[in-house]
């Protein structure tokens, strides 16, 4: 391990032992906000000291195998050869480990999500393409138990969409599904292809934290809401109640709509949701000071040529073209195991975090 990273190991060692003496001296139990304070920046160290406690040990024990390598009598020699490769490999993963604890956290990586998929080129395939992303999704919540839901949507029949806003809720949503977005690329041959040629359709997908309310202040006065009778199945309120709305952000004049709930209530919540996750995102790139570029970035136009992810159905394979991946079994992807997948994307971006930090 780099002596830097050591250094700052050491330091944080010390201020955990720190913490712990502050939190030992009954006097601090006086001021409950303190207490908390201390408490919190407490635990948040423990995981990474005892890593780091475990590495000096590690690193002891492999030293002293080193010197008895080093003996005359040959079967203790062999004895400590063999215990030196099992002490390297625990202190190389341990190093690996910590390294990861010590990059920066992403606060909203915890939070649960909202995924927007839209139609890119190709038409009523990019509409199919569109469904069955959706269908990916949010089997992989099912997976790893996470809920979801439609939040709005544009049907477009046998199952495609022109566009569709999908919720998930779970413990670390927004650390996993943050690599998804971009430009997805579908290669197959239609239904409605009779001459069993292969076309080439695109979607994307954008993933933005769902906000907390405490997170964007949306005055009332700065929302315009419309409501209107909604289209399509749903029931006999359609086209009777005016139950779908429309908010209009005036600042920005971002526009959200939603028809899908039965009751304009549900449908303003929904929405509501959706319009507090785009300022958020809005907010999160002002700050970086790069709104364009982080927006293009993410999901570009939309434009054959621009593509994250390939999904090649005749040759049964998915290609991550930001890492180089490919993975096969292509029905297990589109069931919503793409586990496979994002953990390489999330190991590549830990690396390149490391190198930018030198941490």
């Amino acid at each position: 391990m780099r002596p830097e990273v050591l250094t700052r190991l050491a330091a944080l060692e010390a201020r955990h032992e720190e913490l712990a003496r502050a939190l030992a001296d009954p006097a601090i139990f006086g001021d409950q906000g303190r207490y908390q304070q201390v408490a919190r920046e407490h635990a948040g160290l423990a995981q990474v000291v005892a890593a780091y406690q475990d590495y000096r040990r590690v690193t002891r024990e492999l030293e002293e195998a080193e010197a008895l390598s080093r003996e005359a009598d040959p079967e203790l020699r062999g004895l400590a050869a063999a215990e030196k490769a099992v002490l390297a490999g625990r202190q190389a993963g341990l190093a690996r480990s910590i390294e990861q604890m010590l990059l920066p956290k992403d606060p909203r990586d915890d939070r649960g999500v909202i995924m927007e998929i839209r139609a890119g080129a190709g038409g009523g395939e990019a509409a199919l393409f569109v469904g069955d992303l959706l269908r990916m999704y949010m089997r992989y919540a099912e997976r790893r138990g996470w809920r979801s839901e439609l939040l709005s949507g544009s049907p477009t029949g046998l199952g495609g969409f022109k566009e569709a806003a999908i919720g998930i809720q779970g413990r670390g949503a927004y650390s996993r599904l943050k690599y998804e977005s971009g430009v997805h690329r579908v290669q197959r041959v239609p239904a409605t292809e009779a001459s069993g040629r292969i076309h080439t359709s695109t979607a994307t997908v954008a993933v933005l934290p769902e906000a907390e309310e405490v997170d964007v202040v949306i005055r009332p006065d700065e929302l315009k809401i419309d409501t209107y009778r909604a289209g399509g199945a749903g029931g006999q309120n359609v086209n009777k109640v005016e139950t779908a709305v429309r908010i209009t952000h005036l600042p920005t004049g971002l526009v959200i709509a939603c028809q899908d709930e039965r009751s304009q209530h549900q449908n303003r919540e929904k929405a509501m949701r959706i319009m507090r996750a785009h300022l958020l995102a809005r907010a999160i790139e002002q700050q970086q000071a790069e709104v364009a570029q982080t927006r293009r970035r993410q999901i570009g136009g939309g434009e054959r040529s621009e593509k994250i992810r390939t999904y090649n159905f005749p040759q049964d394979r998915v290609t991550d073209h930001r890492i180089g991946k490919t993975v096969h079994d292509l029905a297990t992807v589109m069931d919503g195991d793409v586990d496979d997948l994002i953990e390489a994307l999330e190991a590549a971006s830990q690396a390149e975090s490391l190198t930018a930090t030198g941490s």
